[in-house]
């Protein structure tokens, strides 16, 4: 059961514990901010060479993920991210209850 006025987080980065939340699972972020620029530079590298074994594109997102915790520019185009998506998601659940 949810506590009231705190909002359940499925995607995205804990405010409380600074933890990468996806889904179920939760990654704890490194305290050293030039750590998680590094850690997030080098997942989007990964990712832009998904196309070798071992790599993969979802390393871009998640790379993108962790700078936007440090990374001003990078968090805006994320939350417009979220709040486009919630829309969009708001409409098409809505419309498909007809």
């Amino acid at each position: 059961m949810m506590t009231k006025g705190r909002k359940k987080i499925h995607f995205g980065i804990d405010p409380q514990t600074h933890e990468i939340v996806l889904g179920k699972w939760r990654l704890k972020l490194p305290e050293s901010p030039a750590v998680r620029v590094l850690i997030g530079s080098l997942l989007i590298v990964g990712g832009v060479l998904g196309f070798l074994p071992v790599l993969g594109f979802w390393m871009i997102p998640l790379g993108l993920l962790v700078l936007s915790h440090d990374i001003p520019f990078v968090r805006r185009r994320r939350r417009k991210l979220a709040v486009w998506w919630a829309r969009w998601r708001g409409t098409q659940n809505s419309s498909s209850k007809s």
